[in-house]
C-alpha cells in the first residue's frame, strides 16, 4: 500500500462520528442528486492550470533536477554540455551531459501548448524532437555549476562544481564528424578550493588549453591541461589571494593576456597572468596586477559587492557591475595592437582622457553608472564592426535583478541608449549577449539576445532612437524581435539559467531550472 494511502483505522471513523456538524450549522445541505456528482471546483481552485507556450524544437530531459551550466563546442556548435544537480538534497551528486543538438529539425510555426508539468513540457505531442546524450559527466560530489571547452579548438571539456572539483575530459572528434560521433575520455581531477563559481577559457593561441576560475574563498586559480604529460596533466599556471569575499565573475582580455575578476567584497583585480605587462613595467606594486581597486577607494565602492564583469573588445577598458545597479569603467593597458580603430570612451566631464597614455589610463574610472535598481548579473559588449565602414557602435548591455536590460554607448561616454524596463516582466535577467556574426549584415553589432527566470528567451533589436528621460514604459521595450518560451518561468522551480547561440545565433540552446534543456531556432 502506497504512502499516500495508510491503513485503515476504523477507531478514526468513530471520531469522525462524533465531530460530525449538525444539519442545522452546515452552511449549505447538497441534495442527493449533486451529491452524487462531481462538485464544481470553487472560484479559489480557478488557473491551477497553467497552459504554457511551447517553442522549441528539441529537447533534453534527462536531468533529474535544477541545470546550472552550459558550454557550447567552439568549432562544432552542435555539440553542448549542460550540468546541475541529481537532487535536492544537501549532499546530491551533480551530473552532466553532451548532446549533439543537430538533430533537431524544424517544426511548424504554430506552437502547441501543454501542461506546466516538465514532463508533458518535454513531450509535448510529438511536436518536438528528443535528443539522446552522447556522453554523461560524473564523478562530482555536489552540484555542477560551471563548464567550459578550452580555446581555441576544444580540445577539452571541464566541468567545475560546487564540491571544488574541477574535472577534465579529452575530446575527440573524427576528420569526418558526420561519420562517427565525438568520443569524450576523462583524463584527470583536480581540486584547488571548496567551491567553485565560475570557468573561463583563455582565448590566447600561444596559450591554449588554459582556463581560469574563481572560488567562494575568494581565490582565483589559473590551469593549463596538457595530455601528454601523464603526471600532471593538469598544471597550476598561476594562483592569486587577493580577494577576501567570494570571487563573483571573471573575464579575459580579447588577447587572453590579462585576466580580470571580481568579488562580493567589491574588489576588482586585473592580473598579468603571464608576465607580458611586468616586461613592460604596468603592473602595480603587489607585481601581480595591472589594475586593483577595492572599496577603499570611495570613488570605485559599491556597497554590498560585484558580480559581473567584461572586457571591452578593443581591451582597452572594463565593465564590472554590482549591486544596487552600480557599474564602473575601469581603463586597461593595451598588451598588444589593437585591431579595431574604435576611439576608447572619455570619463564624464573630460576631454582628456583619451590622450592620456595607455599606462596612465590603466586603473582609471572612466565611468560611474547607476541606472538600474538592483544588482547588475551580466555585462555584454557588442562586436567590433565587421568593416570600417559600419555605422554600429560599441555598446554595453547590463542584466539586473530588476528585470532590465540598459544599454550603453561607449563611444558617448556611457550615455543610455536603450533601457528595457519590462524585459523580463520583472524577473530577474540572467544573462545577455550579443550575436556575433548575424545572417542579416544590417543588424550587424545591433542583436541582442536575453533570458530570465521568468522562463523566457528573447531577441532586440537595438537599432533606432537612443533613449531619453521621456521613454515612457510603453516603449520602453521596442525593438523586441522574437520572443521563444518553453520554460516554466516566475517563482521556484522556474526561470532560464543559461543558453547558448554559437556565432550567427541562429539556434538558441537553453538551461533552465525546471530540468530541461530546450533548443530554438531564431
Amino acid at each position: 500500500m502506497s504512502a499516500s494511502n495508510p491503513p485503515h483505522n476504523p477507531a478514526e471513523d468513530e471520531d469522525a462520528e462524533l465531530e460530525m456538524l449538525a444539519e442545522d450549522e452546515a452552511e449549505e445541505i447538497l441534495d442527493g442528486e449533486d451529491a452524487e456528482g462531481d462538485v464544481p471546483m470553487g472560484s479559489d481552485d480557478e488557473g491551477e492550470e497553467i497552459l504554457l507556450q511551447n517553442d522549441s524544437i528539441a529537447y533534453f530531459d534527462g536531468h533529474k533536477d535544477s541545470v546550472f551550466a552550459i558550454a557550447q563546442h567552439p568549432l562544432y556548435p552542435n555539440l553542448v554540455a549542460t550540468g546541475g544537480s541529481e537532487g535536492d538534497a544537501d549532499d546530491a551528486p551533480g551530473k552532466g551531459y553532451v548532446i549533439d543538438t543537430s538533430a533537431a529539425t524544424s517544426r511548424p510555426v504554430l506552437p502547441p501548448s501543454y501542461s506546466s508539468d516538465p514532463s508533458a513540457a518535454a513531450s509535448a505531442a510529438g511536436q518536438t524532437t528528443s535528443l539522446s546524450p552522447l556522453f554523461a559527466i560524473e564523478g562530482h560530489t555536489d552540484s555542477i555549476n560551471a563548464l567550459a571547452f578550452t580555446l581555441p579548438r576544444g580540445d577539452f571539456l571541464v566541468s567545475g562544481g560546487m564540491d571544488g572539483r574541477l574535472r577534465v575530459y579529452a575530446v575527440d572528434i573524427p576528420s569526418n564528424p558526420t561519420s562517427a560521433p565525438p568520443r569524450f575520455t576523462f583524463l584527470a581531477e583536480s581540486q584547488e578550493t571548496e567551491e567553485i563559481n565560475w570557468l573561463s577559457p583563455c582565448p590566447a593561441a600561444e596559450y591554449p588549453n588554459t582556463i581560469a576560475l574563481g572560488a567562494s574563498d575568494g581565490s582565483v586559480w589559473v590551469l593549463t591541461i596538457d595530455a601528454s604529460d601523464k603526471t600532471n596533466p593538469i598544471q597550476i599556471t598561476q594562483s592569486y589571494f587577493l580577494h577576501t569575499g567570494p570571487c563573483t565573475a571573471g573575464a579575459w582580455s580579447p588577447d587572453g593576456l590579462l585576466l580580470a575578476t571580481v568579488s562580493e567584497d567589491s574588489s576588482l583585480h586585473v592580473f598579468d597572468v603571464f608576465g607580458v605587462a611586468a616586461a613592460k613595467n604596468l603592473v602595480t606594486d603587489n607585481g601581480q596586477t595591472v589594475v586593483s581597486l577595492t572599496d577603499a577607494d570611495q570613488r570605485f565602492a559599491v556597497e554590498g559587492g560585484l558580480y559581473s564583469v567584461a572586457v571591452s573588445p578593443t581591451g582597452g577598458f572594463l565593465a564590472a557591475g554590482g549591486a544596487g545597479g552600480a557599474i564602473r569603467i575601469v581603463g586597461l593597458p593595451r598588451l598588444s595592437p589593437s585591431s579595431s580603430s574604435q576611439p576608447q570612451p572619455q570619463s564624464r566631464g573630460s576631454s582628456s582622457t583619451q590622450k592620456k597614455t595607455q599606462a596612465t589610463q590603466a586603473g582609471t574610472i572612466l565611468a560611474s553608472l547607476a541606472l538600474q535598481q538592483d544588482s547588475v548579473e551580466f555585462l555584454a559588449f557588442s562586436p567590433l564592426p565587421s568593416t570600417p565602414s559600419s555605422s554600429a557602435p560599441l555598446l554595453l548591455a547590463a542584466g539586473s535583478v530588476d528585470g532590465s536590460i540598459a544599454v550603453f554607448d561607449t563611444a558617448r561616454s556611457f550615455a543610455l541608449r536603450r533601457h528595457l524596463r519590462g524585459a523580463h516582466d520583472g524577473e530577474s535577467v540572467v544573462k545577455v549577449d550579443f550575436v556575433r556574426s548575424p545572417a542579416s549584415v544590417p543588424a550587424a553589432g545591433w542583436l541582442l539576445t536575453s533570458c530570465g527566470l521568468d522562463g523566457v528567451v528573447r531577441r532586440w533589436d537595438l537599432r533606432g532612437a537612443t533613449a531619453s528621460s521621456q521613454q515612457t514604459s510603453a516603449d520602453s521595450n521596442a525593438g523586441l524581435v522574437k520572443e521563444w518560451r518553453g520554460h516554466r518561468g516566475g517563482g521556484e522551480g522556474g526561470g532560464v539559467l543559461g543558453f547558448v547561440q554559437g556565432e550567427t545565433g541562429e539556434r538558441i540552446v537553453t538551461v533552465g531550472d525546471d530540468g530541461l534543456v530546450l533548443v530554438f531556432e531564431a
